[in-house]
């Protein structure tokens, strides 16, 4: 198993400003018992995006307070009731164990599935490119996984929602929660269609070259720029074509071009994408220019020419 940084994401021990209790409900976790016999409920700063548990992803729980804990981060247990010690079990680090073992379980064995000719130092590189925090925080920024989870108030003030070690973190215990539930077979399903499919392409890609880009897993910025330099089609530009939402919950439309054939042409559109940060609709959108290129035949000639860009974007500086 390939091992991990973890990043701590223990909560401020400061008392949270009281706030009202939310009513009882099947998706709110238990709360620590006083000596009195009595309960805090959780303080909820905002309701979380709870998905119906009969249409996780296509899946149904047996058992959806699984996939409650799965969602619910330690911040919002402590604030529940900071004067009593933590219950290792009322938050998703647990499962974010079991599910870091069992992303590895399966990652391996599609890899080994699909490249039975590469030898254990590729399969490797493959698998640690799949398993990275970055890569994970992106595959749950794609499926919105931000929104869903259940943060205590400092957390959420602080935009936990969109923090790559959270997402990562979150998405490795919605994987062992599907395996607790419904065994190997949706925790595949699930692994096999958001972490390993789209990426297939690339880790082909990784294969061909003599240098393979490591990094391509979960960085597309620097795999498209490196892709488009090596044909001498320059640098990636990346605009902003439109924006929506109010501004709890902005939307960004990026679009990622290059320079035309000729210095009176129109700049050629690789890909377009749409992301609740501007940093993540740049990488979804050059994943897609990535992943087209790949699949189109070399040279210019295979660069797509679309009409001409409105005059009111905005270009968005390349981070």
């Amino acid at each position: 198993m390939i091992s991990k940084t973890r990043r701590s994401t223990a909560p401020s021990r400061q008392k949270p400003e009281p706030a009202s209790a939310p009513a009882k409900s099947a998706a709110t976790p238990a709360t620590a018992a006083k000596p009195n016999g009595s309960a805090k409920a959780a303080r909820v700063p905002a309701k979380p995006c709870l998905p119906a548990a009969e249409s996780f992803f296509g899946y149904r729980f047996k058992d959806p307070a699984l996939l409650t804990l799965a969602l619910t981060h330690s911040s919002l247990v402590y604030e529940s009731d900071p004067d009593h010690p933590h219950d290792p079990g009322a938050d998703n680090e647990q499962l974010e164990f079991i599910g870091d073992a069992v992303l590895g379980l399966l990652v391996a064995e599609a890899l080994y599935r699909s490249f039975p000719a590469s030898d254990e130092g590729n399969l490797t590189r493959m698998r640690a490119s799949l398993v990275n925090s970055r890569n994970l925080a992106q595959v749950a920024q794609r499926i919105d996984l931000g929104p869903m989870l259940r943060l205590g108030r400092g957390e959420a003030n602080t935009g936990g929602q969109r923090k790559p070690a959270l997402l990562a973190n979150a998405l490795e215990a919605v994987i062992a929660a599907l395996y607790l539930d419904g065994g190997i077979a949706p925790a595949r399903r699930f692994v096999q269609r958001h972490i390993i499919a789209p990426a297939e392409a690339s880790l082909f890609n990784m294969l061909r070259s003599e240098e393979p880009f490591s990094g391509v897993i979960g960085d597309y910025k620097s795999a498209l720029q490196e892709r488009l330099q090596a044909t001498g089609a320059g640098q990636p530009e990346y605009i902003l074509a439109d924006q929506s939402g109010p501004d709890h919950q902005k939307r960004f439309r990026i679009e990622v071009r290059i320079a035309g054939r000729s210095p009176d042409a129109s700049p050629i559109t690789l890909a377009s994408a749409e992301g609740t940060t501007k940093k993540q609709a740049q990488q979804e959108a050059a994943r897609l220019a990535f992943l087209s290129l790949l699949a189109a035949p070399t040279g210019d000639a295979a660069l797509p020419i679309p009409p001409a860009p409105a005059a009111s974007e905005q270009q968005v500086a390349t981070q």
